[in-house]
């Protein structure tokens, strides 16, 4: 072993000890490193964001501005059915999104909740940071506080997710009036009545480090697909779906919100490379505390491991990146060193295991 990855895995050690012997899948250094130009990193969604926010981040722009911009990108494009603009609504059809942005320098946040008509909530947020005294703003407080900001209102139930959502309306249960066209699958032969149709928790994150070492991130989602009216996630939640901190680093998160809020996870992954873990070991031990704290049987597959997946992105401040899930087959964007790729993320279990 060499002295760098000994180093990275007694320090690793040590966090494990602390946190009372919560084991990473990996505890060696094993994250990228980043030595030259911007450092953006993302969701598997996010590679068109990665590469504009190091765009924008070249030319001098301030690492939060670009960071939104990225997702920008992804929250106005109606086929991504899992943010902004097109996103999966909630039970009614209505959809609502949610967002929160950090900023390094300052160590300033801000965030909405249960947005409505609004294709952009992380200019929201970052208005909620800049222009008023508070963090969160929700439901309709926050429409008034965009419209009061000139945002244009917008019907955001695409015609597109407009069908799926019909389509799981008519066939999540056999025991309502709605009726699933006679030319389609009877939903009581199906062995899952929401087979072709689950629930998603799809979000993009985006966080960002510049030559400067200013770090600043973003998080916004349509949150779960068919939600209570009202649901909010981790994906506004400062500390949850999201921290920054300057003197350290910058987590995301993606996936199950319930599970990453009961962790405080973008927070845990911060500390823990707060204590010397790199970015991947870090958000291991975050997603393994998560599966040791998931308890109610109906979260757990029947040998015991979460039946849900959960995804950290993280950066620290020396440059070093890496991305990580519960269940393998992840990935993650990241503009490093010059080159826009997609990287798999590590994982604690096998998927089908």
């Amino acid at each position: 072993m060499s002295d760098v990855s000994r180093r990275g895995f007694l320090q690793s050690a040590a966090v494990v000890a602390a946190s009372g012997g919560v084991v990473p899948a990996i505890a060696k250094a094993t994250s990228g490193t980043n030595k030259r130009g911007p450092l953006v990193i993302s969701s598997a969604n996010g590679l068109r964001a990665t590469e504009k926010a190091a765009s924008m981040i070249r030319g001098g722009a301030d690492t939060l501005d670009a960071v939104i911009a990225g997702v920008n990108i992804v929250e106005e494009d109606p086929d991504d059915m899992s943010v902004g603009y097109g996103g999966l609504p909630n039970e009614d059809g209505v959809v609502e999104l949610d967002s929160c942005c950090m900023h390094g320098p300052t160590a300033d946040a801000g965030a909405v909740a249960s947005l409505r008509n609004i294709k952009t909530p992380s200019k929201v947020a970052r208005l909620v940071m800049r222009r008023t005294d508070h963090v969160l703003i929700v439901g309709e407080g926050a429409l008034r506080f965009a419209r009061a900001h000139g945002f244009e209102e917008t019907n955001l139930l695409t015609d597109k997710a407009r069908r799926v959502w019909l389509k799981w309306k008519e066939r999540h249960s056999d025991r309502d009036d709605w009726i699933a066209p006679a030319n389609e699958v009877d939903p009581k032969k199906q062995a899952d009545s929401l087979a072709g149709h689950p629930q998603t928790y799809g979000t993009i994150t985006c966080c960002a480090l510049n030559e400067k070492s200013e770090i600043s991130g973003v998080t916004t989602t349509s949150g779960l697909s068919y939600k209570i009216p009202g649901r909010v996630g981790d994906s506004p939640i400062i500390g949850a779906g999201l921290f920054v901190d300057n003197e350290v680093g910058a987590c995301g998160s993606t996936g199950r919100g319930e599970a990453v809020i009961k962790i405080c996870g973008s927070h845990t992954v911060v500390e823990a490379m707060r204590h010397g873990m790199d970015p991947e070991a870090a958000c291991l031990h975050a997603l393994k505390r998560m599966a040791n704290h998931t308890k109610l049987p109906r979260l757990l597959k029947k040998n015991g491991k979460p039946a849900f997946d959960v995804k950290f992105y993280a950066i620290s401040k020396d440059g070093k990146f890496g991305g990580a899930a519960i269940w393998s087959g992840a990935k993650f964007s990241v503009y490093s060193d010059g080159e826009n790729r997609l990287e798999d993320a590590a994982f604690l279990y096998e998927r089908g295991a």
